[in-house]
């Protein structure tokens, strides 16, 4: 099965997350998670928001810091992230100056450590 990447568009969304106090702090970003009840709609896939604060810099390098980030978690998440997860990625100021692989290795390893990784499914032994 393959997982699909949603958009979190509304502030109560992020609110939600944020809320839930789960979250993973790396040089290169915060990946806040939320796991999403069977009872909450879109119980399907991932969900995916984005944020930059002005501490990042100004609009440019916050929109190039966002930018980072999709990239990354294009990448990352639909390969390896377990689904009914609601995810924000929280930009730094230090995502802008990261090598690339780095940040993309930052996410992986905040993957990791709050325990929302795919199971894999191997071959059965016969």
């Amino acid at each position: 099965m393959t997982a699909s990447l949603g958009r979190l568009k509304r502030r109560p969304e992020f609110l939600r997350v944020a809320a839930s106090r789960r979250k993973w702090v790396a040089p290169g970003l915060i990946l806040q998670a939320y796991e999403r009840k069977p009872a909450d709609a879109c119980t399907e896939g991932l969900r995916l928001g984005l944020t930059a604060s002005r501490r990042v810099g100004g609009a440019v390098e916050r929109n190039r810091a966002r930018r980072r980030l999709r990239e990354a978690a294009r990448l990352v998440l639909l390969g390896e992230a377990a689904v009914g997860y609601d995810l924000v990625l929280v930009a730094r100021a230090e995502t802008l100056r990261r090598p690339f692989a780095a940040l993309v290795e930052d996410l992986r390893t905040a993957l990791r450590r709050l325990g929302i990784v795919r199971e894999e499914r191997g071959a059965p032994n016969a």
